[in-house]
């Protein structure tokens, strides 16, 4: 059988979903080119307080955490529109276990006791068939060796599209949109919240306020870009 998934390959080579060029073996979704040129932020080795001022004054967070930075028309850009419109699930399960991995080496598994991603209303995910955030938290789970629960709460309004609201519309837009559905599973737990950009921060802030106001005692964010 290998020798036809080898024949398949030669026929239909894999490309990397950050430049389209054929992987080379041993290469898994993205090549090993564009792994070294992605623009990381580096935020688990020195804080950026641009970044942090997302959420200041507004909620409490322990830690923001960015693995790349997104622009227009980027490698960034077009990996992140892979995963959420065209059914790549497994590229944020990979993303995910890279920074993860990245984490662990700076000790951050020991600052988290569980990690969530950003829920998704039930029809929305029905739609899209997965949330991209919950396959990022299952990579870094992985990574980290840090337990993650898709179950624990659920997007209970199905809001409109936050693009092109301001951050207050954005904010209103979905502050009563999460239900906690198992209160003592996150009582006294530090989590981390996880989805796929970080923007005006708006739908983690309703979120993060959410868990802590159900008993979760630290709320940290990762995500894996953030827009400038």
């Amino acid at each position: 059988m290998k020798w036809f998934n080898h024949l398949i390959d030669i026929i239909y080579p894999k490309t990397c979903e950050a430049c389209r060029e054929p992987l080379l073996g041993g290469e898994k979704l993205i090549c090993t080119q564009c792994l070294i040129s992605l623009p990381r932020t580096n935020t688990h080795l020195n804080p950026d307080e641009l970044i942090q001022r997302r959420f200041w004054g507004k909620i409490a967070v322990s830690h923001t955490l960015a693995y790349l930075r997104f622009s227009k028309k980027s490698k960034v850009q077009h990996l992140l529109h892979q995963l959420k419109y065209k059914n790549k699930p497994e590229l944020g399960s990979f993303l995910g276990e890279l920074y993860g991995t990245d984490l662990k080496a700076t000790g951050f598994d020991k600052k988290i006791d569980l990690i969530i991603g950003v829920p998704l209303h039930r029809q929305k995910e029905k739609q899209r068939g997965y949330n991209q955030a919950n396959c990022i938290a299952e990579g870094l789970s992985k990574a980290l060796e840090v337990p993650y629960d898709p179950t624990l709460v659920k997007k209970v309004l199905n809001t409109a599209t936050q693009t092109r609201k301001s951050r207050f519309e954005r904010f209103m837009n979905v502050k009563d949109a999460f239900e906690i559905v198992d209160k003592e599973k996150i009582k006294g737990k530090r989590i981390a919240i996880v989805d796929d950009v970080l923007t005006t921060g708006a739908t983690i802030e309703a979120f993060a306020g959410t868990l802590l106001e159900n008993g979760c005692t630290d709320v940290s964010v990762i995500t894996i870009a953030i827009a400038d």
